[in-house]
């Protein structure tokens, strides 16, 4: 480049520079050699910029909603989706025309369903699952099916057994609510799995067997119909199973359709004591200073005054986990004196022993988590140093008296009109729970005139005929009876249930 065309391009420069108005501060001032050697240098052309692609991050998984209320907790984390169909439109009618129903069987469940809620929650199973039990059996303990399913989860005996669940002459853990409650969602998970994560399937096999909901569903893969549930050809009483707990989850979801739904505190009345060795329910109620029938009452499973000899141990106790440990026995008999020693932690001695922070906090009446060397600390250890059952050989007093048996002769006895089951107890002098063994009836059965009762009167008894006796109503004496509770089949909740 010559030397006038070199001035000339910097005279440009210039007089194009000037026309910007360009001021420019001393330290955005350039050299003016350096500006024209950029101006003539030439540049590789600026790529274009490249797009970024921003990952969209799943939505987090709404966490469950929270309130005081265990019914509205259960109610705003329902997860089974609705589908209209006039099969629950039946069951909505039902359920409304039963006001009072749940407010009833909440009653039965109110010592049970926080635990049964935690479980359910702590499997991250769908919270819907914590109707079943309702649905099923209108959570009787005692409820027996025509299929001899036991329970509030209506556990048959080989599923039971599968699940981990004891039954002898002591136990049966199908009666044993928390038991079985862990043997029914194992079940259900289980079930889930296998129909490939479709609920409906899951609980319908639960309902009916697993083998039936394959079969219905194979039928209709083979004639090309849809494998919904409400397309397959079920039992009828599957067939209202779901509808059933379809309706009531719609119900607990809208209050406002004049639907009662329970108040019911979101926090445990009860706790579990696991007392490590055979006792006797007497002795641990006078120990606990709580009433031995009510301890009966909440452990359904078992089935005598003692627990079996090989267990299990464990027991519902009608106390709050911090009144547990207050109690004169726990301190005596479930917990040990720690020194503190220096460097000493509550999380340290926590792990020493095997327990946590929260039960020596609660244990000692602590607020805070602040201990000084030289303090002595009770830590929740077991430490029975005494039977807690009864040798009922020691004193005639409590020897258990074994009556020997009577020589009986088998009666019939034709139902008229107006018999009752507890008017003919009373009648031939047997016990009510006898006759219904002997019949095979559950305490609600009714009688159809017509029908032959078996009865098995001694033979120094004489049979009379049929005649009414001014007895008390059966529901009036199972009031004070409870020793002669036996729940009916609950395949249709009846009221009054009570």
């Amino acid at each position: 480049m010559n030397r006038k065309k070199f001035y000339a391009i910097l005279c440009c420069c210039i007089a194009f520079l000037s026309t910007l108005g360009c001021k420019q501060t001393p330290t955005q001032s350039a050299d003016l050699q350096d500006v024209l050697k950029d101006l003539l240098t030439q540049k590789e052309p600026t790529p274009a910029p490249q797009a970024v692609t921003i990952p969209i991050q799943p939505e987090p998984e709404p966490k469950p909603y929270k309130t005081s209320d265990i019914w509205e907790h259960i109610a705003h984390n329902l997860r089974f989706e609705q589908t209209p169909h006039s099969r629950v439109k039946a069951r909505v009618d039902w359920y409304l025309s039963q006001p009072e129903y749940l407010l009833t069987v909440n009653q039965r469940s109110s010592a049970y369903l926080y635990h049964i809620v935690k479980k359910i929650e702590q499997r991250g199973l769908p919270l819907d699952l914590a109707l079943l039990p309702f649905v099923e059996s209108d959570f009787r303990p005692h409820a027996v099916s025509k299929q001899s399913a036991v329970g509030v989860w209506q556990l048959v005996d080989a599923t039971a057994y599968h699940f981990g669940l004891q039954s002898n002459d002591w136990y049966d853990g199908r009666r044993d609510v928390l038991a079985s409650t862990d043997a029914a969602l194992s079940y259900l998970s289980y079930l889930h799995k296998t129909f490939n994560g479709n609920w409906l399937h899951a609980i319908a096999a639960y309902n009916t067997g697993e083998g039936r909901v394959k079969a219905a569903i194979k039928r209709n893969k083979k004639a090309g119909k849809s494998t919904h549930y409400w397309h397959l050809k079920l039992p009828k009483e599957t067939a209202d199973y779901i509808p059933k707990l379809l309706a009531l989850s719609y119900l607990l979801k809208h209050p406002e359709t004049g639907f009662k739904r329970p108040a019911l505190a979101n926090q445990a009345t009860t706790t579990i004591l696991d007392v490590g060795q055979a006792f006797n329910f007497g002795v641990l109620a006078q120990l606990l200073d709580i009433d031995k029938q009510q301890l009966h009452d909440l452990n359904t499973g078992y089935l005598r005054h003692q627990s079996p000899e090989q267990g299990p141990y464990k027991l519902l106790v009608p106390l709050t986990e911090q009144a547990l440990m207050q109690s004169p026995f726990y301190r005596e008999q479930f917990s040990r004196s720690y020194q503190v020693k220096l460097n000493d932690t509550l999380y340290g001695i926590a792990r020493q022993f095997g327990t946590s922070v929260k039960k020596i906090k609660q244990l000692n009446n602590k607020q805070n988590n602040l201990i000084r060397v030289g303090e002595k600390l009770l830590i929740n250890q077991a430490n029975i140093n005494r039977t807690l059952t009864v040798d009922y050989q020691i004193s005639p007093y409590l020897e258990q008296q074994v009556t020997p048996k009577q020589a009986t002769i088998e009666h019939h006895h034709t139902i008229v009109s107006g018999d009752s089951l507890w008017d003919l107890s009373q009648h031939y002098q047997v016990p009510l729970k006898d006759l219904l063994d002997w019949n095979n009836l559950q305490s609600a059965s009714i009688l159809s005139p017509g029908k032959v009762l078996i009865l098995h009167l001694p033979t120094t008894k004489q049979a009379q005929p049929n005649e009414q006796q001014n007895a008390p109503s059966y529901l009036d004496v199972l009031e004070g009876a409870t020793q002669l509770k036996e729940a009916p089949s609950t395949t249709e909740p009846n009221l009054p249930l009570d």
